[in-house]
């Protein structure tokens, strides 16, 4: 492939909405939305994450090469322009894919996911190449879900250690009993283990001793996410040093305009507050990120936010190049939506994810399926600016 022909010529979006599988999220009659951002004017925790819609770029260089790259929901065209006018007619090669010339925004790894699909199939080597390469040949996945009844929770867990899962990670707050939960997985489930995200909602330390008091009883709990407010790092500490169940922090660089960053990992460390982390983070950062907790001996896992099949496996990749990356991810969109949008999905045989083959990231976008969900589109094209 022909390195000096690297300019991107042109950038085209498919704006999509995908809905989820019929009481995929939460049990049937729940109502308790999970997208925790402001939106459309509406508070946070009032939309279901797939009401939203996500952007696919296209992304097309010179030398006839194509990047595919995928935003997290709920983006801002505003901001999706003005990064656009920046990086029409720039070279790839002479771009730093460590440090793109764009602002560390909600937007910037769908751009991140489209240079360097590109830039891997300019070179015909898999993306995991360009982070390194792959420690693992196969990446750890967990089952998911959102809120269910109690009754449902033994025989949904279930249903996937049926399937050969091993994991599965729940959300909750106070309001759920999610030491019966545990019970009836242990019960309905045996062998199956769980992971809790209550998002913060656990509210106090002294809620969350309490919690971790009864669950230590039934003991099939891998670990706590973000148990009480992440700010909170002394009770984090105090926490783990009241309870054996691994407590773990969510840095998820997706919510920037939250205050969330690299460093806060670090931070953590340093407070002697978590035993591990789930990481959420584009290519160059989630490398990081790894750096630091491969660095302090500490696992991870790589997070989501429920994606499409791009992302899906630009997260596989990610997880195989990073040593620390050993507890599941959550890499379980295909079975949550109703279509990844691709061509061939993710390799799944539970409890384990193959890496994708091929250059690049290995995502084939189904271009009719895509025009089934599209909302909008928009295209831009380089006009012979810059040098």
């Amino acid at each position: 492939m022909r390195l000096t022909e690297t300019r991107i010529v042109a950038m085209t979006y498919h704006e999509v909405v995908v809905p989820a599988h019929p009481d995929a999220i939460n049990s049937r009659g729940v109502d308790k939305p999970l997208h925790m951002l402001p939106t459309g004017g509406r508070a946070g925790w009032s939309v279901q994450f797939d009401q939203l819609p996500k952007l696919l770029l296209k992304l097309e260089l010179e030398n006839g090469v194509v990047g595919w790259g995928e935003f997290y929901r709920d983006h801002s065209w505003q901001t999706v322009e003005a990064i656009t006018e920046v990086l029409l007619g720039q070279r790839l090669t002479d771009l730093s894919l460590q440090a793109l010339p764009i602002p560390q925004v909600r937007e910037h790894d769908g751009f991140e996911v489209a240079i360097w699909d590109a830039y891997a199939k300019c070179l015909d080597v898999p993306l995991h190449v360009l982070l390194g390469g792959k420690v693992r040949d196969a990446v750890k996945v967990g089952a998911w879900s959102s809120y269910r009844t109690d009754d449902e929770v033994g025989p949904y867990a279930g249903k996937f250690r049926d399937q050969g899962f091993d994991c599965i990670k729940f959300k909750c707050d106070l309001a759920d009993d999610v030491v019966g939960w545990c019970e009836a997985i242990s019960r309905d489930a045996p062998g199956m283990q769980v992971i809790l995200d209550p998002n913060q909602r656990w509210e106090t330390a002294g809620d969350a001793r309490r919690i971790l008091r009864g669950l230590e009883r039934v003991g099939n709990v891998l670990l706590v996410e973000d148990p009480i407010p992440i700010w909170q790092l002394s009770d984090y500490r105090r926490l783990r040093e009241f309870s054996a169940i691994p407590i773990v922090r969510h840095v998820s660089l997706p919510y920037v305009s939250q205050g969330q960053r690299d460093h806060d990992a670090i931070s953590a460390l340093t407070e002697h507050a978590v035993d591990g982390f789930n990481f959420n983070a584009g290519l160059a950062k989630f490398k990081a990120l790894d750096a630091i907790a491969t660095t302090a001996k500490l696992s991870c896992w790589h997070g989501s936010e429920i994606d499409l099949g791009i992302l899906e496996h630009v997260y596989v990749h990610q997880a195989a190049a990073a040593s620390s990356c050993t507890w599941p991810s959550d890499i379980f969109g295909r079975a949550i939506r109703s279509h990844d949008l691709l061509v061939t999905p993710l390799r799944i045989t539970p409890p384990f994810v193959a890496v994708p083959e091929g250059s690049g990231h290995g995502a084939v976008p189904d271009m009719d399926l895509i025009e089934i969900h599209q909302t909008q589109t928009r295209a831009f094209h380089y006009k012979g600016v810059r040098s």
